[in-house]
């Protein structure tokens, strides 16, 4: 009889030995696949490119039944490590000790795949049907730059036909212990560069130039002058954050001739992308005109950055409920349902049906010495069979 993929330390293990730092893939879709040709997965692995943009590989696996459609997704990307000599373990390694097992991606988010895939083969082993299908859909371009990962999976999937009833997605969503957060949306991110033209000239002669440095401090000034908002009862606060300055200007004595400034919002439900490029632009407007005495208001634009990131909620019981009922049946706990945090690929799953988000404690993602108790792996593993069973059994019940 063939093994099932049950023990989500081992599954970890295989996937953490490849060392799969964003764009290059090292094999870790193909370890994926291999554990799970023993559950009947149909692997589909297209490649999306894009110019200017690396390569990336992908994976499409579904396990056909009939009835309800139930996705997990994630990446097996991974940022790279630094200096290995930083790390007490190697972090392509997949080293236990302590209780713990020691890799780059073990919690950011090679640990949530193993898991999931444990989950399913527990489920299976155990003789208990699956009243559907279930899929995976994973991208080796999440801590990229997101152009030829899930955004267009979702799109070559859906043109095949495919469509879901639900997603899972697995990131680290947990501040401290397994079971205290649930991710049910997120705030919406939108950039943008701030582009001032002025006047070169000697830095003696200043009647003679226009200096957009003073012009550009005044226009970030402007933006941040008064809070946004003060936050919604599903999101924190919007927040803007001034993240570079720079005149490009390698000399000292010259006053420049354009300064710049690049920033990012994460927005919540107060706002549009056309609101708040609205409020931006009447901001910025404002701010022009400090500080210029008698002259004209400073020439400015903005480029905005796109795609810009919409901001999401996810209201479906029969995905939130089940989940939280199953991680706290397995854990005791009530888990918060938060939209507190950055950006995921779950703002481009939410465009094909409902997502939230539930993983290990991420508080050693992206860090050196990354690493993940095997009793949150256990624990993991265990929520994930919970969920199966009680979302199927839910989606039976309608």
């Amino acid at each position: 009889m063939t093994r099932l993929p049950t023990d989500p330390a081992a599954n970890l293990a295989a996937l953490i030995q490849c060392p799969s730092v964003t764009p290059d893939d090292a094999g870790a879709l193909d370890a994926l696949s291999a554990m799970l040709a023993p559950l009947d997965f149909v692997c589909d692995r297209p490649v999306f490119s894009e110019p200017g943009t690396p390569d990336i590989d992908n994976l499409y696996a579904r396990r056909s039944g009939n009835g309800p459609h139930l996705i997990f997704a994630g990446h097996t990307d991974v940022v790279p490590p630094g200096d290995p000599d930083a790390w007490t373990h190697d972090p392509f390694g997949a080293s236990v000790s302590g209780g713990a097992m020691y890799g780059r991606g073990a919690v950011d988010m090679k640990g949530g795949i193993a898991c999931f895939v444990a989950a399913l083969a527990r489920v299976v082993e155990s003789g208990r049907p699956v009243p559907g299908s279930v899929s995976l859909l994973i991208t080796g371009d999440e801590e990229g730059p997101a152009i030829n990962g899930s955004v267009k999976l979702l799109k070559w999937a859906a043109e095949k036909g495919e469509s879901w009833d639900a997603c899972l997605l697995g990131e680290p969503t947990n501040p401290d212990a397994m079971g205290d957060m649930i991710k049910i949306g997120r705030r919406g991110s939108l950039s943008g560069t701030i582009i001032v033209e002025g006047t070169q000239g000697h830095v003696a002669y200043p009647h003679l130039a226009d200096n957009p440095v003073r012009s550009i401090v005044a226009l970030c000034a402007a933006l941040n002058a008064t809070p946004l908002d003060a936050g919604t009862d599903d999101f924190q606060p919007s927040n803007l954050e001034v993240t570079t300055i720079d005149t490009a200007n390698p000399a000292v004595n010259v006053i420049p001739a354009r300064a710049s400034a690049s920033f990012n919002v994460r927005f919540n439900d107060s706002w549009t992308e056309e609101t708040l490029k609205a409020e931006i632009m009447a901001r910025l407007a404002r701010g022009a005109a400090s500080g210029r005495d008698d002259r004209p208001p400073a020439r400015f634009g903005v480029d905005w950055k796109e795609p810009v990131s919409q901001v999401f909620l996810t209201r479906n019981e029969a995905l939130t409920g089940a989940l939280a009922a199953s991680v706290t049946a397995v854990t005791g706990r009530d888990p918060v349902l938060s939209t507190s945090g950055g950006t995921s690929d779950a703002r481009f799953i939410k465009d094909y049906c409902p997502v939230v988000e539930f993983g290990l404690v991420g508080k050693t993602m992206h860090m050196v010495d990354e690493h993940v108790a095997l009793a949150d792996l256990e624990t993991l593993t265990a929520i994930y069979a919970d969920f199966i069973i009680r979302w199927f059994a839910g989606k039976a019940g309608r």
